[in-house]
């Protein structure tokens, strides 16, 4: 108990950071409605935040070495500030994109230090209860940043400087602490085929899930508009997705650690093809009917990266292990980086169920590379435990190593 109250400030930044720079999405996805941005445009912008998520995941260990934890905290925290409150400044797609990229510079690097932290001071005793403590907390923030565009107005001051102000406010709890700073950790080699070099399914699985979670999240405010949801509606529609893929993990990880993980992935690309196939058809069907599609297609995609990643785990060794967590969350960082560009010129060609049958084919495709592969070679004899893992930082594999090798 005394260590989570440690920890405290650190879990309160999360929550800050997330409400900030993670409500920053759906906003600018309504503004740009507004504003008269194209839907490519609005696309655009969601790519060049999963770019810059990359950029930072991949600079930050570096930063830390050179300056510390509390800086290269403060520093990311001030580009992501910077990132916000100069949207309303300069009212353009282009210059929106290069502040969204700041916005992902903003929460990779925030979340390594965060990340860093957090592991220096677990031990393996409290190792779970912190872990959980930390997956909630994400979880939680994460819902609470869809859920504050619906009291938020759209390309207003008002609205970009008060998620400046929450993303600002992270600052404090890290800076204020009197956690004594941790040893900057080396930062993990990227080898980015190392996941296609063990399991090439749990490859294709992570970029899948960068694609439906990337083009629901940065394009799906644009599908609330198409189908007549209104700013408040679009926020529990977000939500709901994201609740959704939380109550799903309990019962995936019991599925994925008691069956052959591969027979769980061909499980849920079903269910999410059958998701994507529900939530083209509810949209005339009213607001609650749209709430429940996107619970059911969280339910069913979200957890697909983590029993990816277990799957790719089960072929690992405990030396590969970091560097296996920094390649699936590159391959993930590939498919989020294309995909709103993708759904969102399909929705403004094809219309607002577009961006669904684009994100189905993904996961037909998953499918049919599951059952190929099923084929290819046996499933492994000993298995990793399941283990629902934030898609954070390149540092979260450490954080969650020790989980894995237990056996």
């Amino acid at each position: 108990m005394r260590l989570i109250i440690s920890l405290a400030a650190l879990f309160l930044s999360v929550v800050l950071l997330q409400l900030g720079a993670g409500g920053l999405a759906p906003m600018d996805a309504l503004s740009g409605v507004q504003l008269g941005f194209s839907k490519s445009e609005i696309g655009t912008l969601g790519s060049a935040h999963f770019l810059g998520f990359f950029i930072g995941c991949w600079w930050a260990p570096r930063l830390m070495g050179d300056v510390g934890h509390s800086r290269a905290f403060a520093a990311f925290c001030a580009a992501g500030t910077i990132g916000i409150l100069a949207h309303m400044m300069v009212v353009s797609p282009l210059a929106w994109a290069g502040l969204r990229l700041l916005a992902g510079l903003c929460v990779a690097g925030c979340y390594t230090v965060i990340e860093a932290w957090l592991q220096d001071k677990v031990t393996n005793e409290t190792r779970g209860r912190t872990m959980g403590i930390y997956r909630v907390v994400d979880v939680f923030g994460s819902l609470g940043a869809q859920l504050v565009i619906g009291v938020l107005d759209p390309a207003t001051y008002f609205s970009y400087n008060l998620l400046a102000l929450l993303c600002c406010a992270a600052l404090l709890p890290v800076i204020m602490t009197k956690t004594e700073q941790p040893q900057t950790p080396a930062a993990p080699r990227l080898r980015p085929w190392l996941t296609f070099e063990l399991s090439p399914l749990a490859g294709f699985g992570v970029i899948v899930a960068g694609v439906s979670g990337a083009a629901f999240r940065m394009v799906g405010p644009l599908y609330g508009i198409e189908v007549g949801l209104s700013a408040d509606a679009i926020a529990l529609f977000l939500a709901a997705f994201v609740l959704g893929g939380a109550i799903a993990q309990f019962p995936m990880g019991w599925l994925a650690d008691k069956y052959e993980r591969r027979q769980v992935l061909v499980g849920l690309s079903i269910a999410a093809t059958f998701s994507c196939a529900i939530t083209i058809a509810a949209s005339d069907a009213g607001t609650t009917a749209v709430y429940l599609a996107a619970a059911f297609f969280g339910f069913a995609t979200l957890p697909i990266y983590s029993v990816a990643a277990a799957h790719a785990h089960d072929f690992a060794t405990s030396a590969e292990r970091v560097e296996l967590s920094a390649s699936l969350m590159f391959l993930y960082a590939l498919g989020a980086i294309a995909s709103p560009v993708i759904a969102s010129a399909l929705v403004e060609v094809f219309g607002a169920s577009a961006m669904f049958v684009f994100i189905s084919l993904a996961h037909l495709g998953l499918l049919a590379f599951s059952l190929v592969r099923m084929r290819a070679r046996p499933a492994p004899e000993e298995r990793t435990p399941y283990v629902y893992t934030p898609r954070t930082s390149f540092l979260v594999g450490r954080l969650f190593s020790r989980m894995r090798d237990r056996q």
